[in-house]
């Protein structure tokens, strides 16, 4: 039971990358007045803010991917589920980290706590060995 749990995190996780990519493509707004990329520290000194929130959106789909994979192995007792998984946190915390406007304020809406997410996922497969199939 405590590994199907742990798919649909897993699973859910991904999907809320999703709606970080809506709100890079501004399709929609996460929040009122949320402008996230835009700013990014290191992406807008590179690209437009248009090319920025293409890239944003499209990595964070690559991410959920990674997630929806992980989350399904998981349920299928695969043992490829736990390299997707990890490849996926480590891949969605430096879109975070890249995206990242290089202010300490509103972390939240920057993918803050989704970064601390990843980061409990990585320690839960590589420190805790969770969970063996």
């Amino acid at each position: 039971m405590f590994t199907f749990i742990m798919g649909i995190f897993l699973v859910l996780h991904g999907l809320v990358h999703l709606l970080y990519a809506g709100q890079s493509w501004r399709v929609f707004e996460l929040r009122p007045d949320m402008t996230w990329p835009d700013g990014s520290w290191l992406i807008s000194k590179l690209f437009s803010q248009e090319i920025a929130r293409m890239l944003a959106g499209v990595s964070l789909v690559i991410a959920t991917l990674g997630f929806l994979a992980g989350g399904v192995g998981l349920f299928l007792s695969q043992d490829w589920w736990q390299p997707s998984t990890l490849a996926a946190a480590v891949f969605s915390m430096l879109v975070f980290v890249i995206f990242w406007d290089g202010k300490p304020k509103e972390l939240a809406d920057q993918g803050g706590v989704g970064v601390l997410i990843d980061l409990a996922i990585l320690a839960a497969i590589l420190f805790f060995h969770w969970p063996s199939v």
